[in-house]
């Protein structure tokens, strides 16, 4: 019945658009990453200053939350756009198929994840296998694979601090723990437990040194602040727009910033995107020209405002390539 529903609804849809009538809903909604959140209410915001269209409404649900909305099928009661922290997944792309939706996906630019602290805090220069070591639910010790028994960050190196490790981070629904784990703990999985069970690798403890902080960076960066001994992980930008409050830390010998991470020698970083729906361009007013502004030379050029944000500009060929797709709304999975 609920499949009948949706397919009745986008049908609906489907012809709304054809025949050109107007929308229930005149205002753009966008879900998805906490991360490109920033980025995309920038973008809305700078779209409703034009007076043409409404600003767009920009919700942080997380990379995951929101691609199950933004998949749920097509209608005014679903997202126009979603945020994307890391890459669409060929299991939402076929979900998306099923429900009528054609994700088109505008790669917007490039974010590192930083661990950073309190600047009152102490600094410290990490390198993959030591982070592995302090979160990762199971390590390797004299050859056997036991419970992660590490309390402080002096029991992992003698040179880091003899304080609780206590990491706040992103809860399983974020890309940004997506590719944490990917660029971090998969990277830097010790061999021993790689061999017993390759999915412990990316298992994160849950003993209380890692501490699920939701889909809100900025909350962490508050937490932060209150507990000068607690790391946190969170994209650049955020780090970016709290550098009076808190400081980066060196992954591998590289520090998290801007030219670095343009420059693709700080290694824990990544791409992110917006997906927008199809199916909804024509329908919901202002949808190319959203897309229009986001993949403008003034919005996330190397001199856009975006950048002044913190975002960090794909190279330019790249850029107009994206932006070519976008504006012919090439679609996913079609």
């Amino acid at each position: 019945m609920k499949k009948a529903l949706l397919t009745a609804s986008a049908a609906a849809f489907a012809i709304a658009a054809s025949a050109g009538y107007a929308s229930a809903r005149d205002q753009i909604q966008v879900v998805g990453s906490s991360t490109v959140f920033p980025f995309t209410t920038a973008v809305a915001e700078k779209l409703g200053q034009g007076g043409k269209f409404k600003t767009p409404v920009v919700e942080s649900t997380g990379t995951g939350g929101g691609m199950k909305l933004f998949c749920s099928g097509v209608g005014e009661n679903t997202p126009d756009f979603t945020n994307a922290s890391r890459a669409i997944k060929s299991g939402e792309i076929e979900s998306c198929k099923a429900a009528g939706v054609t994700p088109v996906e505008i790669k917007v630019g490039f974010d590192g994840i930083v661990i950073a602290n309190a600047k009152s805090g102490a600094q410290v220069d990490l390198t993959k296998e030591q982070i592995f070591k302090a979160l990762a639910k199971n390590v390797a010790i004299d050859g056997k694979v036991v419970a992660n028994p590490y309390v402080n960050w002096a029991d992992i190196d003698a040179s880091l601090p003899a304080t609780k490790i206590e990491v706040l981070g992103p809860p399983p629904t974020s890309g940004t723990r997506d590719a944490f784990v990917e660029l971090v703990m998969l990277e830097a999985c010790q061999d021993e437990v790689k061999a017993a069970n390759e999915k412990a690798c990316a298992e994160v403890r849950e003993d209380g040194a890692f501490v699920e902080a939701g889909e809100n960076d900025n909350l962490i960066v508050q937490k932060l602040e209150a507990n000068s001994n607690a790391f946190g992980v969170f994209g650049f930008s955020f780090l970016d727009q709290n550098a009076d409050k808190l400081q980066g830390h060196k992954v591998d010998g590289v520090e998290p910033t801007f030219e670095n991470i343009a420059a693709g020698d700080y290694k824990v970083s990544r791409s992110l995107f917006v997906y927008a729906k199809k199916e909804h361009v024509g329908v919901i007013p202002g949808m190319q020209e959203f897309i229009a502004e986001y993949t403008s030379d003034g919005a996330w050029g190397p001199e856009g405002y975006l950048a002044d944000k913190g975002l960090i500009p794909l190279p330019d060929a790249e850029r107009a390539s994206v932006a070519e797709a976008a504006k012919a709304l090439k679609g996913l999975g079609s």
